[in-house]
């Protein structure tokens, strides 16, 4: 593989540490600036946002320039924000430093992902942008619990310093190590845009929503439910952390393949599962034992939904995958604010540190009762097609090609 595809990676490693990073260290944040636990969960919630907006907003805005550049010019923003906020004296400039990192967030896996493949051999296309998207996974396996471990013993700000560092080195091993792609023929963003008029194209975004809002509902509080519930200590969060992070890197394997043979199976099955898994997170979290089950469990079941979210979108957007990627980001981090946000407002009202996991869970509910009704729905919709067709009325059509 071209060592190009390493300075993608460790420019992921980055994001992802900056996405969920913040996660383990919202009590120290929270006390520093003297806010509540649902305010400084806004820094997760305010971050996913903003990654919708740069999703979707940026990537439409660069789908026509140089993407070596553009990748470049992503990291420079990403490395600017993550400086922002680690000098912060406020909350408020913290929370701008989040929010100017979080814009190039997904832009940079939508070009990224591109580029990647235009590196390499066309039957190694997929092996390179999984490489790509493996610093992400990394993020959440080590960069997760060792940012958390790092802002615990050095302060919060030292974790925000280590980011800064990582962008910087892999703004010079983009543009050091990249190559610079050659024209091609790119679908006009009128092309890229007539994708949103399809009905199963908004579905997937709904589901891409519903199921990362059931996940990190429950997620972003996860360190006071550890340590007001649960009974473990602040120091031994960051370690719990490593059971999430390898539960989303095995669920990341095992999710790819079960998509291969049918996404809306797998979602089916994600979602009732993760469901259920929240539910007795929620029910026995008093205990040491089913907490640490639950919580490998957890980042296993919610992440395996991530490649049959793509699977899915890309089947009914195969003419436009540029936008369709982007927007699928975008939906993943509305579902992460939505998921942060409703928790945060559950704490607020006193339900404790356990309603965020009662919210995954009827997110995780919701969005199985969408892809269970839109399944039914479609293979209606094909047996009355084909009986039509088969009595020689109505249209011939062709249903889209799965992948």
């Amino acid at each position: 593989m071209p060592v190009g595809l390493i300075a993608l990676a460790l420019g992921g490693f980055g994001i992802g540490l900056t996405e969920f990073g913040i996660v383990g260290l919202l009590p120290e944040v929270a006390g520093d600036f003297d806010v509540s636990e649902a305010v400084a969960g806004y820094l997760v919630s305010g971050y996913a946002l903003s990654v919708a907006i740069g999703a979707v907003g940026l990537t439409a805005a660069v789908a026509r320039l140089d993407r070596k550049k553009v990748l470049l010019g992503l990291m420079l923003l990403f490395v600017a924000g993550n400086l922002i906020s680690a000098v912060a004296p406020t909350y408020s400039l913290l929370m701008v430093g989040r929010v100017v990192a979080a814009l190039c967030h997904g832009a940079f896996f939508g070009v990224g992902a591109v580029v990647a493949s235009d590196m390499v051999a066309e039957n190694k296309k997929g092996s390179a942008i999984a490489l790509m998207f493996g610093g992400l996974t990394a993020a959440n396996v080590l960069g997760v619990p060792l940012g958390t471990f790092v802002g615990q013993q050095f302060g919060w700000r030292a974790t925000f310093w280590a980011i800064t560092v990582i962008g910087v080195i892999a703004l010079i091993g983009i543009q050091l190590l990249v190559p610079r792609p050659g024209a091609d023929g790119q679908a006009s963003l009128r092309s890229e845009l007539a994708v949103f008029r399809r009905g199963q194209v908004w579905v997937s975004l709904a589901l891409s929503v519903l199921a990362f809002g059931g996940v990190i509902g429950g997620y972003t509080y996860i360190a006071f439910t550890l340590t007001e519930v649960s009974g473990f200590a602040t120091s031994t969060v960051p370690w719990l952390l490593v059971l999430f992070g390898v539960g989303t890197f095995i669920g990341n394997f095992f999710g790819g393949k079960a998509a291969d043979k049918s996404p809306n199976a797998a979602l089916i099955g994600i979602l009732g599962a993760l469901a259920v898994i929240m539910s007795v997170f929620a029910l026995t979290a008093e205990s040491k034992i089913t907490t640490i089950v639950a919580l490998l469990l957890m980042g296993t079941i919610g992440l395996a939904a991530a490649p049959g979210l793509m699977v899915r979108i890309m089947k009914y957007a195969e003419d436009a995958p540029t936008m369709a990627s982007g927007a699928n980001v975008a939906a993943f981090n509305v579902g992460n604010a939505l998921g942060a946000w409703i928790g945060g407002l559950t704490i607020a009202a006193g339900y404790g540190f356990v309603s965020p996991l009662w919210v995954g869970a009827g997110l995780a509910l919701a969005g199985l009762v969408v892809v269970a009704t839109s399944s039914l729905s479609g293979r209606s919709t094909a047996s009355t097609t084909s009986t039509a067709i088969a009595a020689g009325v109505g249209p011939r059509l062709e249903a889209p090609r799965s992948h």
